[in-house]
């Protein structure tokens, strides 16, 4: 791995010729940042190649994933997709398309921050590239029809053509491979047959997770009393932001809250290796996975508490796992409406959302 030191000599140098004539076809007049914030982030446009054919295999057939390893799980009507973190490592981006829904998957490993978005835009079907910049250590998209520049973790369009857009996240989670599988034994798992040679599996930024902080440049935001590479589950809430401390949600593991006039639940497993950490994925330790979902169904609460190392509904006391499904009980089968959600390192998050509410004192709830 790249030392430190190197990566922030590297990830501090101005933009300068990245707008290279002939490069890009940006409307840079439309913008709603200062071109100054972007950076180079070594390789160049397209250098990080977006998948842009995935192929999928069964997941009984996916036995080259540890079963901790993490992917993205992604369900829309019937089908159920799995894209791992080892190959989203070297890909950054998958375009692709469940049913009739485009998606784009998306993952930055200097953030954490893994989100699938829906690719229409105004009712035309982008198809994105990663754009070689970063601001705020956060990865740049671009959009092959306007080359339109996007935020990553929020998802906004920031020069050209569509600056001020936003594309529209769907509901998925980073859960283990072994919790995938569980809960689809029929799902499909995105393979490495991509079209590209790389090092599937390797961790290029070996220690950074429970390291001390990113590795380039960020802009200062208020003083939160986080940690920079706390973890933060955050929520859409009205015009602006909830945020709640991964760290406090370890020891309560289920949160129940109230956003947009919906009761919610948070749920939370120790189970899942971080992708950031060890050089083999594989060898990670753990970093654990959430799940957010509404608490509801069929117009009726739930109510939830952790009982041991279980979580239970108090109602009946079914034991619900970290997909949402009720794995025993009287509720056996039944399964939680997923409500969409982002896990980032504080850093990141704050750097472009220095409003969110941080809501504190998680515990469990009684």
């Amino acid at each position: 791995m790249m030392p430190y030191a190197a990566w922030l000599v590297l990830f501090a140098m101005p933009l300068s010729a990245q707008f290279a004539a002939g490069t890009w076809k940006t409307d840079m007049s439309k913008r709603s940042i200062d071109l100054s914030e972007l950076r180079k982030g070594g390789p160049p446009k397209d250098g990080i190649p977006a998948i842009d054919q995935p192929r999928f295999v069964p997941g009984s057939e996916a036995n080259w994933l540890a079963p901790g390893e993490l992917v993205i799980a992604l369900r829309i009507g019937g089908e159920a997709r799995a894209y791992p973190l080892q190959i989203l490592m070297w890909h950054e981006l998958v375009n692709d398309r469940v049913g009739e829904t485009p998606v784009l998957v998306s993952y930055c490993p200097l953030c954490n921050s893994a989100i699938v978005f829906d690719r229409r835009v105004d009712g035309v079907e982008l198809d994105f590239g990663v754009s070689g910049m970063l601001r705020n250590s956060d990865m740049v998209m671009y959009d092959r029809q306007t080359d339109s520049l996007w935020q990553q973790i929020t998802g906004e369009g920031i020069v050209g053509a569509y600056t001020g857009k936003e594309l529209r996240m769907i509901a998925s989670q980073m859960i283990s491979f072994e919790r995938f599988l569980q809960a689809h034994p029929d799902g499909k798992v995105l393979s490495r047959e991509t079209g590209f040679r790389r090092d599937y599996g390797r961790n290029p930024y070996q220690g950074y997770e429970f390291g001390k902080g990113p590795i380039m440049p960020v802009k200062q935001t208020r003083d939160t009393g986080l940690r920079p590479m706390e973890k933060l589950v955050v929520l859409k809430d009205g015009k602006g932001y909830r945020a709640y401390p991964v760290s406090r949600l370890t020891r309560s593991r289920v949160f129940e809250d109230k956003v947009d006039g919906r009761h919610i639940v948070l749920f939370y497993s120790p189970e899942g290796l971080s992708p950031v950490d060890a050089t083999q994925m594989a060898d990670s330790r753990e970093a654990g996975t959430i799940g957010v979902f509404l608490a509801e169904r069929d117009s009726k609460r739930l109510r939830f508490r952790r009982n041991k190392d279980q979580i239970e509904d108090r109602d009946t006391g079914s034991v619900w796992t970290i997909t949402g499904a009720a794995a025993s009980g009287p509720q056996a089968g039944a399964q939680l409406e997923p409500v969409e959600h982002g896990v980032y390192f504080a850093f990141a998050w704050m750097a472009f959302e220095p409003d969110t509410l941080i809501v504190g004192g998680i515990s469990s709830p009684e």
